[in-house]
């Protein structure tokens, strides 16, 4: 960051004299380099991001190449290192002329090939690692979409070309869930507008019919209750089938705020009855398109790990830092040619020009490579501060011992800004012998016990958490007998806390907590 301090001179003109006045201000701006620009960029990318983003860069760049290795950095917890070892060279720009690069057995084999276009995937799939190097190369997910599988279904059904259009369009509506949440008036307005079909709401509705009657069970309901409705209607005809759509049909509201004693009253029903009842209910699926898109994320979402931490008989943490994109090199040619330039003075425009882009991609080239190492030690140094500071939790891996933390906390230590700090652990992952975690997970919030300690947020979400997991089903803790709870163990926090923290947890309210 470059603070700069400019002048300039300002004009004043005024109507009612001859003269024009002047003022000298000064102010003062806050400017980054394209560097510290880049840098911070390369920061926020998650592995999968930065291995495109080096990618793109070769292929753009031609002054860029691997050099065909892979480094993970190792060090050990306990080990100390002087600042001799600390210096990976972000400054130094090594401008020999390496030998000339013998072309490879593979690489001849692909030049057999007309074009890129001609070449194998498996061609490109080179292994740029040594032996002791570890990849974390994520498994593809082939699954079928909800939209795949609608569609192949639908081909089952004996549809005119103008109900095939118009279900294929319907289906396109369905969200990720499988709920329509859009009016037939609202998709026969679209099909006019954007089909060119003019169809009336009849027709639609007529087409929306059959493709309500697709597999799973509940797709394009408009609402959970229509969903709850739609899979009871196709369920055995048993007598606790009956009676629960008959629960979710009529009573409904009564249902979704579990009052259960009115429910009995309204029907005439026995308590086992409707224990046989819910429990029905219980087995259908509020979200029936989440078996192909998931529930939370995306099925086919990937998380690589950035860091492992590994932890010895003797207790002693070791901290890598996993990489997955090859190190980087310019080019002979550029790096030759660049020292030329420098010596020689353009005598064409021609040459000019050919010398403007030859140093336009050497320096390219130079700063990639640059921001790409300063990348890999801040990412080690912040990750390395934040195992010692969450030792105690990566010893027992229980989450009572992760320690207060803030992005103050671990921008103190390594003498980066919190921004930083902040950016280097967005979308950063940790692998331990038994999970992954998010590196965002350790940094958290401070509360005061009733002796005065810091304890953190998490210790009183576990704790919570298990006064909700022993309570009396029938008769749930509220929220002000749960802010006593706490106050009891030593936890003094306000009600609209213990309400923030069951939100952030998924645990409903007492009312909807309360079972038969």
């Amino acid at each position: 960051m470059k603070l700069l301090s400019s002048q300039y001179v300002k004009g004043n003109n005024d109507m009612s004299k001859s003269a024009t006045s002047q003022t000298i201000e000064q102010i003062q701006t806050l400017r980054q380099s394209p560097q510290q620009i880049l840098l911070g960029q390369l920061l926020e990318m998650s592995s999968i991001e930065l291995e495109e983003k080096v990618h793109n860069e070769l292929v753009e760049n031609p002054a860029l190449a691997p050099t065909g290795e892979t480094e993970t950095t190792d060090y050990g917890e306990q080990e100390e290192r002087n600042d001799a070892d600390n210096d990976m060279g972000l400054d130094r720009i090594d401008d020999d002329i390496a030998s000339p690069r013998t072309e490879t057995a593979e690489e001849m084999q692909k030049n057999d090939y007309r074009s890129d276009d001609d070449i194998p995937n498996y061609r490109y799939e080179a292994n740029n690692s040594s032996a002791d190097d570890e990849y974390y190369i994520p498994e593809a997910v082939n699954q079928k979409s909800l939209t795949d599988y609608l569609e192949e279904q639908l081909a089952e059904c004996d549809l005119t070309d103008k109900q095939q259009s118009i279900a294929e369009y319907i289906i396109g509506s369905i969200e990720d869930s499988g709920y329509m949440t859009r009016s037939l008036n609202e998709i026969s307005d679209d099909l006019i507008l954007k089909e060119n079909i003019d169809a009336s709401v009849d027709e639609i509705n007529e087409v929306f019919a059959k493709i309500r009657n697709l597999d799973p069970a509940g797709i394009g309901a408009t609402d959970l209750r229509d969903c709850l409705l739609l899979q009871l209607e196709r369920a055995k005809a048993t007598a606790a089938n009956q009676l629960a759509y008959c629960i979710v049909d009529e009573h409904f509201d009564a249902f979704s705020k579990k009052h259960f004693d009115k429910i009995i009253d309204a029907l005439h029903i026995t308590r086992t009855e409707l224990d046989e009842a819910m429990h029905a209910i219980a087995q259908l699926n509020p979200k029936p398109g989440n078996e192909f898109t998931g529930d939370v994320a995306d099925t086919a979402q990937h998380i690589t790990p950035d860091f492992r931490v590994e932890v010895d008989d003797d207790n002693h943490i070791q901290v890598t830092l996993l990489n997955r994109v090859p190190e980087l090199q310019v080019e002979d040619y550029f790096k030759a040619q660049y020292g030329k330039i420098t010596e020689q003075k353009p005598t064409s425009r021609r040459e000019r020009e050919l010398n403007r882009f030859l140093i336009d991609k050497y320096e390219s080239a130079t700063a990639f490579i640059n921001a790409l190492k300063q990348r890999q030690q801040t990412l080690f140094s912040i990750g390395q501060a934040i195992v010692r500071w969450q030792s105690n939790f990566f010893l027992s891996e229980d989450e009572i011992d992760i320690r207060p933390m803030a992005l103050r906390d671990i921008a103190q230590i390594t003498g980066y800004d919190q921004s930083v700090v902040s950016r280097a652990t967005a979308k950063k992952y940790v692998e331990t012998a038994t999970r992954i975690y998010p590196m965002k997970k350790f940094f958290v919030s401070r509360i005061s016990n009733d002796s005065g300690e810091d304890v953190s947020s998490r210790e009183v979400q576990i704790t919570l958490k298990e006064i909700i997991d022993n309570e009396n089903k029938k008769k749930p803790y509220s929220d002000e007998q749960l802010v006593k709870m706490l106050s009891e163990r030593g936890y003094d926090i306000a009600r609209r806390t213990v309400a923030k923290y069951r939100d952030r947890m998924q645990i409903p309210v007492a009312r909807l907590r309360k079972e038969l």
